[in-house]
């Protein structure tokens, strides 16, 4: 003989849930589902569009609390040698051309440009210290560099 027992079922109704003793409980399998390439699809495209409404939402609602940049307190009319020259001044006359790409944030090769162009105008001299260059003023060069005349 096997033991029996009433089961006790949740119920629900206005005032909440309650619980109903006795009764059974029957069990129905679900149907299988099958997956169909279309579903799949139609439900990755739905998804990119509930995902790229968010952004859009998102974006709209941060740009609506952004403030705008401040405008760089630059002197528009100085040129890009101006620039360098005055940099090169501001550090004793001296400068490592990685610095001077550091500080100006221009290209390397936009600044080896100018520096070439400078230094064939006679207005900086580039000394090749192993793999660096260094910018200087004229008159502002190592003594060691200089010729033996001119010490």
């Amino acid at each position: 003989m096997s033991p029996s027992f009433d089961p006790i079922l949740p119920a629900f109704s206005r005032d909440g849930p309650f619980w109903l003793p006795g009764g059974t409980i029957d069990v129905v399998p679900a149907a299988p589902i099958e997956a169909s390439p279309h579903a799949a699809a139609l439900l990755g495209i739905v998804a990119l569009l509930v995902l790229g409404g968010v952004l859009v939402v998102r974006d709209r609602l941060e740009g609506s609390h952004r403030k705008p940049d401040p405008p760089e307190e630059t002197d528009e009319r100085t040129t890009d040698p101006e620039l360098v020259r005055t940099l090169v001044e501001g550090n004793g006359g001296r400068m490592r051309q990685s610095e001077i790409v550091a500080e100006v944030e221009w290209s390397k090769a936009k600044v080896s440009r100018l520096l070439s162009e400078l230094e064939r105008e006679g207005e900086i001299t580039k000394l090749r210290i192993g793999r660096e260059n260094l910018i200087c003023l004229p008159g502002e060069e190592p003594t060691a560099s200089q010729p033996v005349d001119t010490r």
